[in-house]
């Protein structure tokens, strides 16, 4: 258990279950990041995750469905069990039901359609916990960029800089929002966020290794699915990520949407991931497959294509046995996301505009009380 376990007085410890919610729609390592710190505070971590329709209503239209949203999270490695359909505010009662002590949230803000704070009633019995957000990426921003891949947001010229600023109001690209919740800075990875992420643990001796290796971008239920099949063929998963100038080459100007450091945090967050080789070569050589003791490569059923040279970069691993195709049976790709954004983009930006405007709403109220109080105390 962890070092913050309580002790009772009869000398036992305390079990201390934990409770998130929230949409969790596009689940990406921001996400993670505050589940990973709301596990840290308890031993067992349930999260709630709310319907379709609850999300509707007081937000806009997710872009994932409810069944999505449910088997991303239980992705995740530090949940230990799922509410589907979890009320949009927090009550006692629902706190009470799970037998979870307290409820635990980022510092930004979750509102009703109404302009409600959705965890009102647990703040005020005492029975809330307030984790930080992790800077640079939100739902909302993930949605503004794939918006803007009509704006070849992959360059980085001054001019697609200035492109992206002059549309940013209307398709909601964060980078330039005024609040500081849906507002997102770059994101800045480190060592210790890393280590945070990752499990630390080596393979154990007879172990067998598996490599799988992609771009990984905007990681989604179709990810979910083809690791879940690799780890069913070993013990110790690795995924190679490829570098952004490498899943550019692959899969075109606009991609990847998520840097490489992005990429490589969510992917660690995924259960079924062991490692991860950052920037991994594009070509699974022999030499990779030794360093790592990989048994076998596995890779999903989508066509690759060839490398610089114009060879197949799994050539290796087939000459001696070790490739294995598997069949994730589920057909999402990121491709199949950004078309689901592009096809509702009224819809989404319509979402983007509201969220951000009840945000400045209550940063506007928060100041007026703030001045308030600086007044009286003057």
């Amino acid at each position: 258990m962890p070092e913050n376990t309580q002790i009772m007085q009869n000398g036992h410890k305390k079990y201390t279950r934990v409770w998130c919610d929230g949409c969790y729609d596009m689940v990406h390592f921001g996400h993670a990041n505050s589940l990973r710190q709301a596990k840290a505070l308890g031993d067992y971590l349930i999260v709630g995750i709310h319907t379709d329709e609850e999300i509707m209503r007081h937000k806009g239209p997710p872009v994932f469905t409810a069944e999505e949203r449910y088997k991303m999270v239980r992705g995740i490695k530090w949940v230990d069990e799922v509410v589907e359909g979890a009320p949009y505010v927090t009550s006692l009662d629902t706190l009470d039901k799970y037998d979870c002590e307290f409820c635990v949230h980022g510092d930004d803000i979750t509102l009703t359609a109404d302009g409600v704070d959705t965890y009102h009633l647990v703040k005020s019995a005492g029975r809330y916990r307030e984790v930080q957000r992790t800077a640079g990426v939100s739902t909302t921003d993930l949605v503004g960029r794939m918006l803007l891949l009509t704006k070849n947001h992959f360059k980085q010229g001054q001019y697609e800089y200035d492109v992206a600023r002059e549309h940013s109001s209307s398709l909601g690209q964060d980078s330039f929002a005024r609040s500081p919740w849906t507002g997102c800075s770059q994101f800045l990875p480190t060592t210790q966020k890393i280590i945070q992420f990752s499990d630390g643990k080596p393979p154990k001796p007879g172990d067998r290794i598996v490599y799988v290796a992609g771009a990984f971008d905007l990681f989604h239920v179709g990810h979910l699915d083809f690791l879940e099949k690799a780890k069913e063929h070993g013990d110790y998963v690795i995924a190679g990520l490829h570098t952004d100038p490498v899943v550019n080459r692959y899969k075109g100007t606009n991609y990847p949407i998520m840097n490489l450091h992005e990429r490589v945090l969510s992917v660690l967050a995924c259960k079924y991931v062991s490692e991860v080789v950052i920037g991994a070569p594009y070509t699974v050589t022999k030499d990779l497959m030794d360093h790592f003791k990989v048994d076998v490569v596995i890779h999903g059923d989508t066509p690759v294509m060839v490398d610089e040279e114009g060879t197949d970069p799994y050539q290796y691993p087939k000459n001696v046995g070790k490739f294995v195709v598997v069949k994730s049976g589920n057909d999402m790709t990121t491709e199949r996301i950004v078309e689901r954004i592009i096809r509702n983009r009224q819809e989404f930006q319509d979402r983007n505009s509201s969220k951000e405007k009840k945000e400045l709403e209550v940063l506007k109220s928060l100041d007026a009380k703030q001045n308030g109080t600086a007044h009286v105390h003057s």
